[in-house]
């Protein structure tokens, strides 16, 4: 039984499974032996078919009335497995991105990017956070990605690691963070616009070491712990890694899922990735593609000005304008 918008859209090879960015899927799955089973709901039928589904998807759908939640319809057909009880396994599944998935996280990758350059390449330090952030969420929007995280914080309110915007301006450091979603999958990236930071190439060092463990076949504790253990070879304090969460895998699901110490997911193939090691006023972030030849990363826009740490171009400070 597939009732999330991470499984259903990876099962269905990227169908928009939202109205509601904050509202369950208007479709679920039953996968049995004799075949699929969309149970959608009925208003949504006729949008789905002509605009998401594939022809063979499309002959499977059982309509729903609007009032009845797709996933209990679809559990009321019959016993079947959760998605909680194999979670670990549908994670598994979804790691290793088909070529056709690749190359479409590749377009959103390099788009996502773009969205960030040309923002930042407009605003100025008199801009409101929300100035920002509607810019951010208007050019994402024109490239069809979903805007699902949109932060921004100027220079009074860096401390805060997951800054909603305000009406506060910019002034003369800012961070620009995203989350955008196209065809099922996520991207996620930072930059940050204005003056440079102190700590902003020690952080890259975190990074480096999360990048450096993320091989094929590594456990994501693992992976965890040699990028946890990096915060006080940098110079930071060493449980610095204490105060925010570091990121993981990507893929269908903003973090697929978060590290912790206590997950053993492995590391796969063509295993999308975002890490976010961050510390006060500095912190890096790029949705990237761990492959057996190394780190890819996606979201990229040659314009961005970068500067070469541990062997790889990635991302400074931009001035304003």
């Amino acid at each position: 039984m597939l009732t999330s918008h991470e499984a259903i859209a990876w099962y269905l090879d990227g169908v928009r499974t939202h109205v509601s960015l904050a509202g369950p899927p208007v479709a679920a799955v039953r996968v049995t032996a004799a075949g699929d089973e969309l149970y959608v709901a009925a208003n949504e039928v006729d949008r789905l078919v002509a605009e998401e589904l594939l022809d063979t998807d499309a002959a499977t759908v059982i309509p729903v009335p609007w009032q009845t939640p797709p996933a209990l319809a679809a559990a009321a057909a019959g016993a079947a497995v959760s998605e909680a009880e194999i979670a670990q396994l549908m994670r598994a599944a979804r790691a290793e991105l088909l070529p056709a998935e690749t190359e479409r996280y590749r377009r959103l990758g390099r788009e996502t990017a773009e969205v960030l350059t040309d923002v930042a390449s407009v605003l100025l330090p008199s801009f409101s956070e929300r100035d920002a952030a509607a810019a951010l969420s208007g050019a994402l929007v024109a490239r069809g990605i979903d805007p699902l995280v949109v932060l921004v914080a100027g220079r009074g309110r860096l401390a805060h690691r997951h800054p909603l915007p305000t009406s506060a301006p910019l002034g003369p450091r800012a961070i620009l963070v995203v989350c955008g979603r196209r065809h099922g999958l996520i991207t996620n990236a930072t930059r940050w616009v204005g003056d440079a930071g102190p700590d902003d190439e020690r952080i890259l060092d975190v990074e480096a070491a999360y990048f450096a463990a993320t091989v094929p076949g590594a456990r994501l504790d693992e992976v965890f712990a040699a990028g946890c253990a990096a915060y006080g070879a940098a110079g930071f304090d060493a449980d610095e890694w204490r105060r925010h969460h570091q990121g993981g895998a990507a893929g269908y699901a903003g973090r697929d899922p978060r590290a912790t110490a206590e997950t053993v997911d492995v590391v796969s193939a063509a295993h999308a990735f975002a890490w976010n090691p961050s510390a006060p006023g500095a912190k890096v972030e790029d949705t990237v593609l761990a492959t057996a030849s190394g780190i890819e990363v996606l979201t990229v826009d040659e314009r961005w000005p970068t500067m070469s740490r541990a062997g790889r171009l990635r991302p400074t400070a931009r001035a304003f304008g």
